[in-house]
């Protein structure tokens, strides 16, 4: 029905005519907003990374600058030379003048110290104290020492205290423009200008933010968790690494766009790296997205409303013209409708009326003939015995009988009495197979009391299949065709099967018999005669009368869907096999 009405198919034209054109420019406006979304959020972070990078790398210079100022000053220079001969109290004021200009040039700055590489010896000067000599040196800076040393620019940053809000730069103090060491000044520094810088390049809530070594070592991490080396570490620092890239990245627990900047490697060389994952870049794509989507929404609802006013104004009068026609199926021919309009609908509307007048004028003439014929086929009935009487009468007999002591004609007498009600009851055209079955019971009795012990039967019925229906009487003429040209009643014992069975939904009913047969040639005329490709003679016409019409009555309640089959026994005989739905049967043969 949902195929068929006009009214649905219009409907659905009309909506894919607007709802497909509308979802296509959705999908293409939405991947091409993404990609313009994400380089631009790409850019802006990478601008906002560069900026972050050049904060950074001037603070680094400035604190690295501040460590070089010691050459400005020849005095110093002649002291660290030789500290233990520069013991006089001005050049002693000049050191500790210049350590104490170093310790106060920056705010975040905790601590200066000294330490000569040649000398016992040790200068210290800090916010909570004041310049302090000592020839007490220990060594828990040598290594730190030593790697500023081996560094190009003689500098290196300890970052291993920036979780504990600390960190220090180490400057190995060479006797230019020899590469004697003098001494090592290492600087304390309070991390929170770096972490200021740091929070300033990117959002806590979606995005992520490392400062790397220029060897991978992890220095700085916004999520505050203990990362293990990832692969996307050593991407960044491989040999051929550039100052700034950006790569798209997709891992266990990231997918998204990483970009980095490297600081100059004169104060360091680290690496400001910033992950922001796809989320974030296609947010506002996505927002957009649903923007777009909200509209169409609204700008749908409104198409499908119009589509459903135009099509029930199109399709209602189409509609009335359906009912009416179920209607007139039904046995209702009364036809009432107001106009349809004066469309081509209209019109055929008025065409129908009229035409259901002239019908039910015809119908009318035609049941007064019928009632006139009706009328005579009773006087005719009259004149003929009630069937009710003879069951009645049967009844008497059989009744005379049980008091006679004759419990055998009373047996017969029922089973007759049975096969005549079964056959003359005209009201059912369909039964469940069960009762066409005990009409062949009945049937059997009699002919096994006929012929005695040459005769025997065999019902082979499967319980499934007896609440199946069938067409009343469609196993009498198979059966009783073998009685009249199959059992010849001489000497040999007579036999016929009947079996049922439900096998995918069809009932499978099978009659074989120890009957004469037939020859090749007759089986294939048989065939013929049931597809009406060849008539019998007159004489051997009646042969096959009850298997064409077993042939016929099928094809009437169920066309296709069933089927017959005719054919010979090797062992000797006739067998026929029946074919039948389950699942529903033709309105014409139910009542």
């Amino acid at each position: 029905m949902f195929k068929g009405s006009i009214r649905n198919r219009l409907i659905i034209l009309l909506l894919i005519v607007t709802v497909l054109p509308f979802g296509t420019s959705i999908i293409i406006t939405y991947y091409h907003t993404k990609e313009a979304f994400k380089d631009l959020v790409v850019q802006n972070n990478s601008n906002l990374l560069y900026q972050g990078k050049i904060n950074m790398e001037s603070y680094l210079t400035e604190l690295n600058g501040l460590t070089l100022s010691l050459y400005n000053n020849p005095d110093f220079i002649n002291y660290m030379r030789a500290p233990h001969k520069e013991d006089n109290y001005l050049t002693l004021g000049i050191v500790r003048n210049i350590l104490q200009t170093v310790l106060y040039a920056e705010e975040n700055i905790r601590r200066v110290e000294i330490s000569f590489a040649d000398e016992n010896q040790l200068i210290t000067v800090s916010k909570r104290s004041n310049v302090v000599f000592s020839n007490t040196v220990t060594d828990k800076y040598q290594d730190l020492y030593e790697r500023a040393e081996q560094s190009p620019n003689n500098m290196y940053f300890d970052t291993k205290g920036l979780s504990h809000g600390t960190i220090y730069l180490h400057r190995a103090l060479r006797n230019v423009p020899s590469e004697e060491v003098l001494a090592y000044i290492t600087l304390e520094i309070a991390t929170e200008k770096i972490l200021d810088l740091s929070t300033n390049l990117y959002n806590s809530e979606n995005e992520q933010f490392f400062i790397l070594s220029s060897e991978g070592e992890l220095i700085y991490n916004s999520m505050n968790t203990v990362m293990e080396e990832e692969e996307w570490i050593q991407q960044i620092v491989k040999e051929d690494v550039v100052a700034h890239d950006q790569f798209e990245w997709r891992g266990d627990d990231f997918h998204g766009v990483i970009m980095y900047e490297q600081i100059s490697p004169t104060v360091g060389g680290w690496l400001l790296v910033k992950r922001v994952p796809y989320t974030s870049l296609y947010d506002n794509a996505f927002t957009v997205t649903k923007i777009n989507i909200l509209f169409g929404v609204v700008g749908l609802t409104l198409v499908i409303l119009s589509t459903l006013f135009v099509s029930f104004k199109i399709t209602s009068p189409i509609r009335v013209l359906m009912q009416n026609i179920k209607q007139v199926e039904k046995g209702d021919m009364k036809v009432q409708f107001d106009s349809l309009g004066k469309d081509e609908i209209g019109v055929l509307g008025e065409r129908f009326k009229q035409m259901m007048e002239k019908i039910n004028h015809l119908i009318n003439r035609e049941y007064r003939l019928e009632i006139e014929n009706k009328t005579n086929q009773l006087r005719a009935l009259q004149s003929q015995i009630n069937p009710h009487f003879l069951y009645n009468a049967l009844q008497s007999i059989g009744t005379v009988a049980l008091k006679n002591n004759v419990p055998q004609i009373y047996t017969l007498i029922t089973h007759l009495s049975k096969i005549m009600r079964y056959g003359m009851n005209m009201e059912e055209e369909i039964v469940p197979l069960k009762k066409e079955i005990n009409y062949i019971r009945a049937f059997f009795l009699l002919q096994k009391e006929r012929f005695a012990n040459r005769f025997e039967y065999e019902l082979n019925i499967e319980e499934e299949a007896m609440d199946v229906p069938v067409p009343k009487m469609i196993l009498q003429p198979i059966i009783e065709n073998y009685f009249k040209h199959g059992f010849d009643g001489g000497n040999e014992i007579g036999s016929i099967t009947v079996e049922g069975s439900v096998e995918d939904n069809e009932l499978i009913l099978i009659v074989k018999d120890n009957g004469v047969g037939v020859s090749e040639q007759r089986l294939l005329d048989i065939y013929r005669h049931l597809k009406n490709e060849v008539r019998f003679p007159k004489e051997n016409d009646g042969t096959h009368i009850g298997l064409k019409n077993v042939y016929m009555r099928l094809k009437l309640y169920y066309g296709e869907s069933a089927s017959l089959q005719v054919d010979n026994r090797k062992e000797g005989g006739w067998i026929v096999t029946m074919s039948i739905p389950t699942s529903s049967t033709k309105e014409v043969g139910m009542k």
